[in-house]
């Protein structure tokens, strides 16, 4: 399996970070290596003083599919969860600064949070989806994914353009603005509507 995740999806996260906004969808690979076993903690890597948090919608692929058009792409999905993207923005600035991948920044072991699955058919609608993620008891970022520059399904159509899908991949969508550092003793916890996904410590 593997997890292929979307940057630069919501508008006020592009500002933030004062990134251009892209006229494509922005992808990015992290190997099933870079996924938290559950009920673990997440470590802050010794490479990085500047570890953030980036909460996103998750969705698991349920059947192969390539070039897949937009009409269809809601055929290729049952479940909906959330997880977090870890970034060592420190690392990934330089990197940035350079020209180079991002994977060092983006991929190391446990920066990927995939918390539990709800089936898509809990939704009304998966294009408004309220989600957020709270530190230390405190709402840090919240979303919904009507805010995305490029709906879920608009995001299946376009990476199947480039990357076979299989049974068990997972979409990262995107993080909506709000990012922040992470140091030890943290707690995160994601939530889609109010039910809890994950929770997890930082040490």
């Amino acid at each position: 399996m593997k997890l292929i995740c979307i940057g630069r999806n919501y508008t006020e996260h592009i500002k933030e970070l004062d990134n251009e906004k892209p006229s494509d969808p922005v992808v990015f690979l992290k190997p099933d290596t870079s996924i938290l076993l559950k009920k673990q903690p997440f470590f802050i890597p010794d490479f990085s003083d500047d570890v953030h948090y980036e909460v996103e919608v998750l969705v698991k692929i349920n059947k192969v599919g390539k070039h897949i058009a937009k009409k269809f792409a809601h055929k290729y999905y049952d479940q909906i969860g959330l997880g977090i993207d870890f970034t060592a923005r420190d690392l990934q600035a330089q990197l940035k600064a350079k020209g180079l991948p991002w994977e060092k920044a983006k991929a190391f072991d446990g920066a990927a949070v995939i918390g539990d699955w709800l089936p898509k058919s809990a939704f009304e609608n998966v294009d408004a989806i309220d989600f957020s993620l709270h530190k230390n008891e405190t709402v840090v970022q919240s979303g919904n994914t009507s805010l995305m520059l490029w709906k879920i399904d608009e995001l299946i159509e376009y990476v199947s353009k480039y990357f076979t899908l299989k049974i068990g991949d997972i979409i990262f969508t995107g993080t909506p603005s709000g990012v922040g550092k992470v140091i030890a003793n943290d707690k995160l916890k994601g939530y889609i509507e109010d039910k809890q996904l994950f929770s997890i410590t930082v040490k």
